[in-house]
């Protein structure tokens, strides 16, 4: 595994789509692999494969319920009943927006060998979930902010 470099401010790679994973091999692996580290290393909860330069829908997350890998996923379902509360980047180290997330999603997905499976997120989850997709389509959380917010109001929470 490698650390990668988590791109940063208005870096133009943020907002350009991902394209679709065809190919499951050991480069995959390794990037997952080394986007978890990279993820884990910045204290994050979520990391996409865009947020490193590579344009390709992969993304990992793990806000403390271990860890989950996405290839191609798709939000399926979104609750009516939302949460509003304060989001944070990786790409956007020091900054804090208070945006309105759906409280639970339906994601379906590939994992790392291809194989279909869906998972549902409540609360942080929900949000990380969101959140990283939103990358794969050159979309950042400060497009959704309602407010931004004064970093010393705010306790650390990156994606």
């Amino acid at each position: 595994m490698a650390l990668r470099i988590i791109l940063t401010g208005e870096d133009a790679v943020l907002r350009k789509k991902s394209r679709e994973v065809t190919v499951f091999d050991e480069r995959l692996h390794q990037l997952l692999d080394d986007l978890y580290e990279t993820m884990e290393e910045a204290n994050g909860v979520g990391l996409a494969a865009v947020q490193v330069g590579i344009l390709r829908r992969a993304v990992v997350i793990d806000v403390g319920e271990g860890r989950i890998e996405l290839i191609n996923p798709v939000i399926t379902q979104r609750s009516d009943e939302k949460i509003c509360s304060p989001e944070g980047c990786l790409s956007f180290p020091g900054e804090t927006g208070l945006v309105e997330r759906p409280k639970s999603v339906t994601v379906e997905a590939l994992d790392r060998n291809g194989n279909f499976f869906a998972v549902t997120g409540q609360d942080l989850l929900a949000r990380a979930l969101c959140h990283e997709l939103d990358h794969l389509d050159g979309i950042i959380y400060q497009d959704h902010a309602i407010l931004m917010l004064d970093p010393s109001e705010v306790a650390d929470e990156d994606e």
